[in-house]
């Protein structure tokens, strides 16, 4: 049998049953990777090695009846988080030799599973693009087009899910870097409740990787079924042993439906500050179609629903205020100056950024208060609806543009061409308040690329977006592999 594209859940069963090894697993997944990775370029820093080394003793485990979630299966981690012996770069070239000294605490939640790791996959400089390129490991392709993107920051991660290269993978969200991948990539992510799974080991080089809580940044599960997000949720969600796990345990409330029937749902295809492409307008149409034909409870509106357009301008100060922290004295000057002959009329995107970038501690617990009054609007949506369907990017995966001045980029959107990062603002729906969110596959555009939609719940009840993906995967197909 084929392996590299079986389910976590499926291998997990096959081992149980001993249909077939660890070693067996990983060695048919590195020989996958040593034969397409130079296309795909999505494994950056192999660990084959110490991945064969795991396999043996997992199947010793198994042998002496260990069982464990992850026990076997192999898997990959984002670049991004340190792995003892293996660099931690984030793309950047002064560190490419950087070596941390332990696992982060998502890596040795992953071993303590049984996963067996078989390398690091590639990221943007500094995990700031929709993209992943960098000057030490290169480019990575998009599996469906080599032409295009595979998204950022996790895009090594979703480039190695789609072209079989390990079961499940973990990655990071802090602009769309879990959802954006698995959108241009057509696999699935899981964006948890803001704070759900710790973060340390998940930091710039050199580190140092202490407990620290994050403003908008997660930590989550990458893979190609609804149900494997939930098998990895379960082993990467809970509070940091150093800190908050000392005193407490999480346990998850369970999804609020089993049935899609029973689900009320709003769905939202148009964006106040940006279009939607038609393509993208397909996906979000399919979905809800499948949503009606189940008997889901569908609406297009709500008075509910907290402003798109303000919520925007808020994720957008909070998400490059911390931006400027190491900038020089004097750039940050410049910023300041440019700041202040702004036109206190420009409430535009690229305003609301150089406000964002200067603005002082009293300005953030300003927006920060407002940003509280839009979380008290989700929770009254909440009341009402479970879940919002809705856009992760207005487009499929663009063309590789390596401009290095990402504000001279632009994104074809139906043959309009609008700013670079303006296509964030999907993502920032479900960033700013915190919110849990799954991107799920929702078939393909005109040319045969991906199209994927993002499924928003309400805070600390992951499971509910994670079961309607999961009911929703048996209506539109789901994973399917690049030809």
């Amino acid at each position: 049998m084929e392996w590299n594209f079986a389910t976590a859940g499926q291998l997990a069963a096959a081992l149980r049953a001993g249909e077939v090894t660890s070693a067996e697993l990983t060695d048919e997944a590195i020989a996958r990777i040593e034969r397409d990775n130079d296309a795909i370029n999505a494994i950056c820093v192999p660990d084959f090695d110490r991945a064969r080394a795991a396999a043996r003793d997992a199947d010793q485990a198994r042998a002496r009846g260990e069982d464990r979630p992850l026990l076997g299966i192999p898997v990959t981690v984002k670049e991004s988080y340190d792995i003892a012996g293996l660099p931690t770069t984030w793309g950047m070239p002064p560190h490419r030799d950087y070596m941390p000294a332990e696992d982060a605490v998502q890596v040795s939640r992953l071993k303590a599973a049984g996963a067996v790791v078989l390398g690091k996959t590639n990221v943007p400089l500094g995990l700031q693009d929709i993209q992943s390129f960098n000057e030490i490991y290169g480019t990575t392709n998009n599996p469906w087009d080599h032409r295009r993107t595979s998204g950022g920051s996790s895009g090594g991660s979703a480039a190695a899910l789609a072209s079989g290269f390990g079961a499940l993978s973990i990655g990071s969200d802090l602009a769309g870097s879990l959802r954006t991948p698995a959108h241009f990539c057509g696999i699935y992510a899981h964006k948890p409740t803001l704070g759900l799974a710790a973060i340390r080991g998940m930091v710039p080089p050199p580190g140092p990787a202490l407990p620290v809580e994050h403003d908008l940044a997660v930590v989550g599960p990458m893979a190609r079924t609804a149900r494997d997000l939930t098998l990895l949720l379960d082993v990467m969600a809970g509070p940091d042993p150093l800190t908050l796990g000392k005193a407490y345990h999480l346990t998850l409330p369970p999804a609020r439906h089993e049935r899609l029937r029973d689900f009320r749902v709003l769905v939202l295809d148009d964006h106040p500050l940006i279009p939607t492409g038609s393509a993208v307008r397909a996906g979000v149409g399919r979905v809800a179609d499948a949503l009606v034909d189940a008997g889901a409870r569908v609406e297009r509106d709500s008075p509910l629903l907290p402003d798109l357009t303000e919520a925007a301008m808020l994720y957008r100060q909070f998400l490059f205020s911390g931006s400027v922290a190491r900038f020089p004295v004097e750039a940050y000057e410049q910023l300041q100056a440019r700041a202040a002959g702004l036109s206190a009329d420009d409430q535009s995107l690229d305003a609301a950024v150089l406000r964002g970038m200067v603005c002082s501690h009293r300005d953030w617990i300003e927006a920060n208060s407002r940003r509280e009054l839009h979380r008290h609007g989700w929770r009254q949506l909440f009341a009402e609806f479970d879940a919002v369907v809705c856009p992760v990017t207005p487009t499929p995966a663009f063309p590789h543009d390596h401009n290095p001045d990402p504000r001279e980029r632009r994104i074809d959107i139906d043959g309009v061409e609008y700013p670079y990062f303006d296509q964030l603002v999907w993502a920032g729906l479900a960033t700013m308040p915190g919110l849990p969110s799954t991107a799920i596959p929702a078939g393909r555009s005109p040319e045969g690329l991906p199209v994927g939609v993002q499924l928003i719940g309400p805070m600390f009840e992951d499971r509910t977006p994670l079961r309607l993906a999961e009911l929703l995967e048996q209506k539109t197909g789901g994973f399917q592999a690049p030809k």
